[in-house]
This record gives structure tokens, sequence and C-alpha cells, in this order.
């Protein structure tokens, strides 16, 4: 495994770096930096999407607003730049559709579609209520968190040294995050896990690359809800309880609201309701911090835990996927 704190590969502090993408023509862009999270198997997720959309939103009208839908198809590398190809689908008076494949190496390792409109301000507009929670000032930060985890008396010396890789990881991060608490309720099994989150940045960015910044932080610890809600917990041991893989297969974003500013605490509110098959599904509604919607997060992923498939003898070799 490549090393998690090698700073070639660590997040760039600099949101505007994560999401460069470099044009080499008129519908084809280049990333410009790869980041890969630590103990991830590829690139950032959240940071493909990103680029994506930045890539999208150069190939329409700045009148108009987005929702994507992305799939995952294979991990992509650090080690080479991903080439973003635009197709321009279709150009009405309200919508307008876009879709991207990121290629890397010759192969699609993702395709996104983008579902751009018009605003429509006088039609119908309600949503559910922002939870209470505490306020980010009152927010204990997740790095401290996890320090604090590291520190436990009852902690391995290995689970100590990797609770602070961890921490040094997020420390780089370009999105800070607070956490603002867990919602149980023990008779259905649901867990809600909430985050203060905003981007380490005082530059005021324009509204499409907000949306791109959005696209980012919606990606920050929402799959790992789910393999949380089904109680399972990274080790070096086998066993029903032990989470043995977990990996993107599909992103769908929706905005509801084109005038935020992710430089500004935004709550982050994550469920996972269903895992079953080898897969799970966890839902995301993103606050500003004076409790308007801004966006609806859906995300689907394998979710494996360290035990045999009943389908296949011990001796033949595990697939990856």
């Amino acid at each position: 495994m490549a090393d998690p704190l090698d700073h070639n590969q660590a997040e760039p502090s600099d949101i505007s770096t994560a999401l460069d993408v470099e044009q080499l023509d008129l519908n084809l862009y280049r990333s410009r930096n790869l980041s890969m999270p630590f103990l991830s198997r590829g690139v950032f997720g959240g940071q493909v999407i990103s680029q994506a959309l930045v890539s999208a939103t150069k190939c329409v009208k700045p009148e108009f607003t987005l929702h994507v839908s992305a799939y995952f198809l294979l991990s992509a590398s650090v080690s080479a730049p991903l080439l973003y190809y635009v197709d321009r689908l279709r150009d009405g008076r309200t919508y307008a559709t876009r879709s991207v494949r990121a290629v890397q190496d010759g192969r699609v390792v993702f395709v996104m579609l983008c579902s751009f409109q018009i605003p429509e301000p006088s039609q119908p507009s309600r949503h559910w209520p922002m939870p209470q929670v505490p306020r980010p000032d009152e927010c204990k930060s997740e790095i401290e968190t996890i320090r604090d985890l590291a520190r436990q008396p009852d902690r391995t010396e290995e689970s100590k040294a990797r609770l602070m890789a961890y921490a040094s990881a997020r420390e780089q991060s370009p999105i800070l995050v607070k956490v603002a608490g867990v919602l149980v309720n023990e008779p259905e099994g649901r867990r809600t896990f909430m985050y203060w989150m905003k981007a380490k940045t005082a530059q005021r960015y324009p509204a499409a690359f907000q949306k791109g910044i959005l696209a980012y932080i919606s990606d920050v610890h929402l799959l790992p809800v789910a393999s949380a809600t089904s109680g399972l917990k990274r080790s070096l041991s086998n066993g029903p309880k032990v989470l043995g893989m977990l990996s993107t297969l599909s992103h769908s974003l929706m905005f509801y609201k084109n005038d935020f500013d992710c430089g500004d605490w935004l709550l982050y509110v994550m469920t996972s309701p269903a895992a079953a098959q080898g897969r799970a599904v966890s839902s995301g509604l993103l606050y500003s911090q004076d409790g308007t919607l801004l966006a609806v997060v859906d995300q689907e992923g394998v979710l494996r835990s360290k035990v045999p498939s009943p389908d296949k003898e011990p001796s033949q070799p595990k697939a990856k996927m």
C-alpha cells in the first residue's frame, strides 16, 4: 500500500488546487492535482466528482444551475492525470444536459450525467428543517476527536499510531470538519451522524465554483456512515463485524440553492437506511448555518465484511469487486 502520508498523494490544503482543471480543447479538460486519502485504494472520489463538475460547468451558459449523478467504474491512480471528456447532449430552453467521462491510461474510470436548469424561483419551495445541534464554536474538531481516541489507555500501540497518522492526514485536507453529534434510535437501529464542514479559504468564489466545492465536501465521511451503522470496524483480524471493503459505486448530488458560500460552516446530516448483498446506501442533507437546505446527496457503495463468500471455495482467489 502506498504511504498515506506521502505529500505527493495527500489532499492539497487549498480547495482551488484540489478542483483545478486545465482546458486542452473545447470539451476536453485535464486534472492538475490528484490526491489519495488515508488508507484508500485510489483517488478521492469527491475530487473526481468536483473536477468533473467544474469541467461540465465550463461547457454551459453561466445562468444554468445543476444536479449530477455519477458512477465510479474503476479506482483512479494518483500516478497519472485524469482526462475529462464533456459531451454536450442537449441544450433546451430550461434544461441542458452534459455527460462527462474521466479517462486514465485509456480506460474510463468514471462517468457523470449533469442536468443543468434555469432557476425557477416562483415554483413551490419546502424542505425538512435542520436538526438542533451545537454551534460550530461549541464543537470539537474531528482532529481533536481522533487524537483523543488515540490517547485512550486501552489502545494498542499499533492502533494509536494508526489513529495519529489518520489525524495528521486529515489535518492536510482543504476541508475543516467538526463533530456536531450522533443521534441513535435503538429500536430502529437508525443512526444520524452530523458534522459541521467548511472549506479552508477566505476567498469568495463564484456560485458555479461553490458547487464544485460542495461536491467535494459531499463525499467527506458519507459512505463510512454505512459501515458505522452496520457495526463494522477496521481491524487486522477477520470476522463478520470487521470491515473488509468500502468503495463508492455511485454518487448523486441535487442542489436546491444557488447562493451559498462553502467558506462558511455547513451542517452535513448523514444516515444509512440500508445495507445488503455486499452493498450499502448513505444519504445526506447539507444545510447552511441559518438552516437553509442547500443540497441532497445519495451514495451507494460496496460494503463487505471480512467473511468468505458462501458461493466460493476457500481455495479460489477473491475478486477485487
